[in-house]
């Protein structure tokens, strides 16, 4: 049986699963409850689609069957070119017929009333899709892969057609067809016709564009201040991010554990905690402010609010996530050029200046990026701060969920934000296009890094213990105030809010989880490990796609990943609502939708952190391996993942971060059933309940702190340099074999 063969067997299995076994429709209670085995398969609500054809009165399924037989027929051709051509032709047509019978038939009936008109009343609709028709959407893409594959597409290499197209299914659903639904929501009325009138008077709007603080005037409009806001916050996250990078690596500071623990705290952190935490530091009644005001004798002002507070909090929030991604290029840079660079007489400035930094290009246009589009993207942050200051992730929210519930303005607001973000992306693409910055070969490479110069390494100190005491304030007075009773009135110590939020007790010989938080909490934790390795693999196989692989539409695809990201959280909780609410995707209500809006809004930092790791390895690595006749699977877990061992723990850390500590898109998303831990604590500070969200978001921080430890130490550190291995064959002989040797 040859190669190609045991793929297309594998494809035939899952179309028959898929149509002959598994439920065809959604299942209320959920699939993996198994409550429907006991109704299975005699009641139409989960029967498979041979049965809904033929006992149900649904005979449109029937068309997928035929689409899919003409495919699977290819098994017994010999002519590859005829073979291979009806593959993808039949994976093609097959999901374009799954998408168009989803859509154009509902509950009630025909969807669009030109079908309607054409083929009559139906007497009844159908549901939306389930298990088996997912699976047999998967089949027909890789129906299609495979035969692409056949075609020698990518040299015939099937992993990665397949990996590519799976890709690609995955954006078009979770990325396209959300924010499709939406901007089409924006030319429509509230009866769904179309009226683009809406939409012209909000691009219109002056208070959109309004540059009168450039001529003596109050303030810009909400657009300019939020890209003037963006390029500060990314300028200052990557500058203190390449601080305490440096210091973490090449200098002998004694706190370097210590360190690394703290420039994670803050992505571990609610962001509308932080905010609460510098109001009653640094706001107009604040510890700080009042201290400031007895000694110099001035009364406090608001100056904390606005901007300024907006990106002391962001810059707090997202120089972290700058960290995590620049350690490993700055691992990464080669200790012999440096050493080259010093052979020749440059001192430890120039060599910094002309070879270290140059070399770091990758991460810190990496930095710069995903701290501009966190900026834009934050909704936390703004809410507390921003006062009346508002900026575009605030005003989509309030345009959608206020007074003037205007989908239109929302809808032009996101266009306006992914335009900015668009931008940004573009800008980077232009500073790295034609520069190689592979400094990671095949060849061993001895030696240590050089130390910097001393001037910047006492600049980087002063920055890393300034900002390390600020944020250990900011954090102390969080945990402070889950011990107090009413945090700034009654400040006398207790434990009632913890024992409110986590109490335990012993009933009927078993544990009963009494407290408050206990349910929010395990669905907190169980959606987040689910989410987490999932976010971090297709993070790095498409990092791996975009860096190693060239194929039509490259620069696209990789800009479609982005976009998820680029969008405000809550635009795309919206978006989810509106294309996941109705058929044929209905997902609402359910941890699905939920693990989902993690893993493609939060992949793009895998993608981007990968990328940037992946900048510096040479292809020499992959080649060689492929000439000994691995394939690019194998490659990728033999020799390319040992080595972005940086870049998958910080893919594991920010989305399971990430996950627990979202809100502006999860606030849409939650149910009764599913309530995420961001969503209750936000419903304890609107109910007054300061000291329980403040005791379950320090309870939270600690648990993260030791998951992320976990990933940590399952993840390990990748070993580039002579040094390590030697040190590790060392610590791998006892003292007595090294003596016989």
């Amino acid at each position: 049986m040859t190669q190609q063969n045991r793929r297309l067997d594998f494809v035939i299995a899952l179309a028959a699963i898929g149509f002959l076994l598994l439920p065809w429709y959604r299942i209320e209670n959920g699939f993996f409850g198994f409550g429907w085995i006991a109704r299975y398969p005699g009641d139409s609500a989960v029967a498979p689609a041979i049965l809904q054809v033929f006992s149900f009165g649904r005979p449109w399924l029937a068309i997928a069957a035929v689409i899919a037989l003409c495919g699977l027929s290819a098994r017994l051709l010999k002519d590859p070119l005829v073979r291979s051509s009806l593959m993808v032709w039949s994976g093609v047509i097959g999901i374009a017929y799954l998408t168009f019978e989803g859509l154009a038939i509902s509950f009630g009936g025909w969807s669009w009333t030109f079908l309607e008109a054409m083929f009559g009343a139906m007497a009844d609709g159908q549901p939306s899709m389930g298990a088996g028709a997912v699976v047999l959407g998967i089949a027909f893409v890789l129906m299609f892969a495979f035969g692409l594959a056949e075609r020698g597409v990518m040299k015939g290499d099937a992993f990665v057609v397949g990996a590519i197209s799976m890709l690609v299914f995955l954006v078009a659903i979770f990325v396209f067809y959300p924010i499709g639904s939406m901007f089409v929501g924006a030319f429509q009325d509230f009866d769904g016709s179309f009226n683009p009138d809406g939409f012209i008077a909000n691009i219109q709007d002056t208070s959109i564009w309004s540059l009168d603080c450039l001529v003596g005037g109050n303030r810009c409009g909400i657009a300019w201040r939020t890209l003037w806001l963006a390029i500060m916050t990314a300028g200052g996250s990557t500058l203190l991010g390449l601080a305490f990078a440096l210091v973490a690596t090449r200098t002998n500071f004694p706190f370097k554990k210590g360190l690394r623990l703290l420039t994670i705290l803050p992505i571990i952190t609610p962001p509308f905690v932080v905010g609460l935490a510098l109001t009653l530091l640094l706001g107009r009644s604040g510890v700080v402010t009042q201290v400031v005001a007895d000694i110099l004798g001035i009364e406090g002002s608001r100056w904390l609010y606005g901007l300024t507070g907006i990106w002391i909090a962001q810059v707090l929030s997202f120089t972290p996530i700058s960290f995590l991604v620049l350690i490993g290029v700055v691992e990464g840079v080669s200790p012999s050029m440096e050493e080259a660079s010093q052979t020749l007489r440059a001192d430890r400035w120039r060599t910094f200046w002309k070879i270290s930094l140059p070399l770091m290009k990758p991460g810190l246009a990496n930095a710069f990026l995903i701290g501009f589009i966190e900026s834009m993207a934050d909704f936390g942050n703004p809410l507390v701060l921003g006062g009346s200051h508002g900026v575009l992730s605030t005003e989509i929210f309030f345009a959608v969920v206020g007074a003037q519930n205007d989908p239109s303005r929302a809808a032009v607001l996101a266009l306006i934000l992914l335009c900015f973000t668009l931008t940004a992306f573009l800008a980077q693409r232009l500073w790295l296009t034609g520069r190689n910055y592979a400094t990671v070969t095949g060849k061993g490479d001895s030696g240590q890094h050089a130390s910097l110069p001393k001037s910047i390494s006492i600049i980087a100190h002063v920055i890393v213990i300034g900002w390390g005491i600020f944020t250990l304030v900011v954090y102390a007075m969080i945990l402070f105030g889950g011990f107090v009773k009413t945090w700034g009135l009654d400040n006398s110590l207790t434990v009632e809010h913890y024992v409110r939020a986590f109490s335990v007790a012993i009933r009927d010989g078993g544990i009963a989880w009494t407290g408050v938080a206990w349910n929010s909490f395990w669905t907190t934790m169980e959606i987040a490990l689910i989410s987490a390795p999932l976010t971090a693999a297709v993070g790095l196989l498409t990092a791996y796609i975009i860096v190693r692989q060239r194929f039509a539409g490259r620069n696209l695809f990789e800009f479609a990943l982005m976009m998820s990201f680029a969008i405000p959280g809550t635009v795309i909780g919206i978006s989810y609502i509106m294309a996941f609410n109705l058929p044929p995707l209905e997902m609402t209500g359910t941890a699905l939708i939920l693990v989902a809006c993690f893993v493609f809004r939060n992949m793009p930092v895998g993608v981007r952190g990968g990328i940037a790791a992946m900048s510096q390895l040479d292809k020499s690595l992959d080649e060689a391996s492929l000439t000994l006749r691995a394939n690019s699977f194998r490659t990728i877990r033999k020799v390319i993942l040992p080595l972005l061992r940086p870049a998958i723990t910080a893919a594991l850390v920010y989305s399971f971060v990430r996950a627990i500590t979202s809100i502006s898109a999860v606030i849409f998303l939650v149910s009764a059933q599913y309530n995420m831990a961001t969503a209750y604590i936000v419903g304890l500070v609107e109910n007054g309940e300061y000291g329980v969200a403040i005791a379950y978001s320090s309870t939270l921080i600690v648990v993260m702190v030791a998951i992320i430890a976990g990933f940590q130490f399952l993840v390990g550190e990748r070993r580039l340099r002579r040094e390590n291995r030697v040190l590790a064959v060392t610590k791998s002989r006892p003292f007595n074999q090294e003596k016989s040797a």
